[in-house]
């Protein structure tokens, strides 16, 4: 499953996103969801996620869905 439906994305899932520097190169970083950053319901390049690393992306796959 794809990240560019926020409907589509809870906190607590896994998920690979691409960080604001990998953007060129498309390397994905794995986490687990915190909070969502995105309102809108739909965004063309991913829907931006804050992991509970801390780290801040697009979400570029659904890798886990708990729900």
């Amino acid at each position: 499953m794809d990240g560019k439906t926020r409907a589509n994305i809870k906190p607590g899932m896994l998920v690979n996103i691409v960080l604001k520097k990998d953007q060129r190169s498309g390397t994905l970083t794995e986490g687990i969801v915190k909070d969502l950053l995105t309102s809108a319901a739909f965004h063309h390049r991913g829907i931006k996620v804050r992991l509970q690393d801390g780290q801040i992306g697009r979400v570029q796959e659904i890798i886990e869905d708990d729900f």
